[in-house]
């Protein structure tokens, strides 16, 4: 009875993880692929990549069709896409009060918004670091 509880007992420590993996591998595959079969048209996704798009065109049995930014669509497989994700809800900054004194870079702004380029060189001067202006393309 001994000889066999130490080979028994080896059996059980090793094969219970290697069940219970496969169990939890198996129900990945099988979320993975109703994600799959339920993308549709205006979904917004993002791919195994890191990219974020909408979906445009989701007819094909492979592929499918995603809108990075306005007018660019390109082709990928369906398989590609990791996760469905939420739009980015947009606040709007205009409800913010006209009067309230905001500091923002150390720079005191007496409207909801201050100016991008004073705010970044205000950052750029107590950091050390040197901001290069932004570019301006098609313009000579």
């Amino acid at each position: 009875m001994n000889n066999l509880l130490l080979p028994l007992l080896l059996l059980v420590v090793v094969a219970v993880p290697l069940v219970l993996g496969t169990r939890k591998q198996k129900k990945q595959q099988a979320a993975q692929q109703d994600l799959q079969k339920s993308i549709a048209p205006g979904d917004r996704v993002m791919t195994t990549s890191g990219l974020y798009g909408t979906v445009a065109d989701a007819s094909g049995d492979d592929t499918i069709d995603i809108e990075i930014a306005p007018g660019v669509v390109t082709t990928w497989l369906r398989i590609a896409v990791r996760e469905k994700v939420q739009p980015a809800v947009e606040t709007d900054e205009t409800e913010v009060e006209a009067d309230s004194d905001d500091t923002v870079g150390g720079v005191t702004s007496t409207t909801a918004e201050a100016p991008a380029q004073e705010s970044i060189e205000a950052e750029g001067e107590k950091s050390g670091a040197q901001i290069a202006p932004p570019l301006e393309h098609g313009k000579k």
